[in-house]
């Protein structure tokens, strides 16, 4: 009940962990629309119960009170539902779109393994002994590794993702036209620069330069940093 006098408001509760929500935190920024970001703690249930929906990596809550938890269907239909400077209609066909999103389908597992040792740079995981133990055991479990031997094997991990991904060459791409379509900046840059930020945290792993000054593009762009939720600034 307590929520119904803030529908009128479009907010955002995000994990600064969660590359997806920060896709969102993005656009919402470079819309320049009236919005709320609320930063969520690991252990935050309290927030998801009393939204009356199950945990997710974020949550979008429009001016209807509506909410939305899908990071790829935000970015694609957010033009509509909050208007603003638009990232899909009439910049992004819908062919380009799917060839992007089968690329990071393919990529995801290689950029999980990856993440895992830096994500622990963001305040949301470091931000007590407890949710540090918890992220740990959890990468534990999920890949059978610790986070200490996924840091161990991030070159050849990222070699791996180098090769399926084409880095080099997008990179030259993004270098030479600016943004993913060309001249504008589009949902997509949104996903590939929110999802190739976490390499730089990487230690002694060389993200293509062009690539570093790609993601500092669509930052500067949208008028937000993804440097924002580090507990450390790199």
């Amino acid at each position: 009940m307590g929520f119904h006098h803030e529908h009128s408001v479009i907010r955002l509760y995000h994990f600064w962990s969660s590359m997806p929500s920060q896709r969102i935190r993005l656009a919402l920024a470079f819309k320049a629309v009236a919005h709320e970001c609320v930063a969520l703690a690991q252990d935050d249930d309290a927030t998801f119960f009393e939204l009356g929906i199950a945990r997710a990596p974020l949550v979008l809550q429009l001016e209807d009170g509506s909410l939305q938890t899908d990071s790829l269907a935000i970015l694609k239909n957010l033009d509509g539902w909050i208007g603003g400077e638009p990232l899909f209609e009439g910049i992004l066909d819908e062919t380009a779109w799917q060839a992007l999103l089968n690329w990071r389908m393919s990529v995801d597992n290689v950029l999980q393994r990856l993440y895992a040792p830096v994500l622990p740079a963001f305040q949301d995981i470091s931000a007590s002994e407890l949710t540090l133990t918890a992220y740990k055991e959890a990468v534990q479990q999920r890949f059978g590794m610790s986070v200490e031997a996924m840091s161990n094997d991030r070159y050849d991990g990222f070699q791996q993702l180098s090769g399926l991904s084409r880095l080099p060459e997008l990179a030259k791409h993004l270098g030479k036209n600016k943004f993913y379509t060309g001249g504008r900046l589009s949902a997509a840059d949104l996903v590939i620069a929110c999802d190739l930020f976490p390499l730089q945290l990487l230690d002694g792993v060389t993200v293509p330069m062009d690539l570093m000054y790609y993601i500092q593009r669509v930052e500067q762009t949208c008028g937000a940093s993804l440097r924002d939720g580090l507990i450390l600034q790199h």
